[in-house]
């Protein structure tokens, strides 16, 4: 198998993780989402936890100086310089890395951006309609539908400012991907099949 970049970008409640996972199994790749965390905290002497707290949020650096000593890999810091890039920056070292050793599928965090100047990427982004996703989370949240509404509009305001900071595109415009779908027409299956068919067509596979 060659060695394929697959980037996810997903709305909240979508499929976007369990397709992440199809397209892993299916072109035999490596699948990253929260496990980037791991990665990062191993770069940069933070803890996972910290990176947890953090993921995905613009201006997470703000209560940083106060944060307690647990949060850092042996009780010191890494670097004393810190701004909020510098925390993009290891968790971005962390998917080049990874990148560079294989085929990967990277849901989410920017990968689409990092890997930019990669070769065989592809860049996808999964979107469903809102009544759908509001019964994902209302089924995961345990929650009704206006607080599942509510709980979507929060996270992916925080989302869409964090991809737009540091990749100057916009979240979940078209422009910014090779191929945008809609997760709740056919379903997750059938989503993800076709997904992989267009993957295979553009690099011949």
């Amino acid at each position: 198998m060659n060695h394929i970049i697959i980037n996810v970008g997903r709305q909240l409640g979508s499929g976007g993780h369990d397709i992440g996972r199809m397209l892993a199994l299916d072109f035999q790749a490596k699948y990253y989402d929260r496990e980037l965390l791991n990665l990062a905290a191993k770069e940069s002497g933070f803890s996972e936890k910290f990176f947890e707290q953090n993921d995905e949020k613009k201006g997470f650096l703000k209560g940083l100086f106060n944060m307690q000593t647990s949060h850092i890999s042996g009780g010191s810091m890494y670097k004393t310089n810190f701004s909020q890039e510098s925390l993009f920056q290891f968790q971005s070292d962390a998917i080049i890395k990874a990148a560079k050793e294989g085929p990967c599928v990277f849901v989410g965090r920017c990968a689409d951006y990092i890997l930019r100047d990669f070769p065989n990427t592809v860049n996808i982004f999964i979107t469903a309609s809102m009544k759908y996703r509001i019964a994902q989370v209302m089924n995961k949240q345990h929650i009704n539908a206006e607080e599942a509404r509510k709980f979507i509009e929060s996270k992916e305001s925080k989302r869409a400012a964090y991809y737009n900071y540091y990749t100057g595109k916009k979240w979940g415009a078209a422009e910014s991907y090779d191929l945008c779908i809609d997760s709740s027409i056919l379903g997750l299956t059938d989503t993800e099949k076709i997904i992989a068919a267009f993957i295979r067509k553009r690099f011949d596979l």
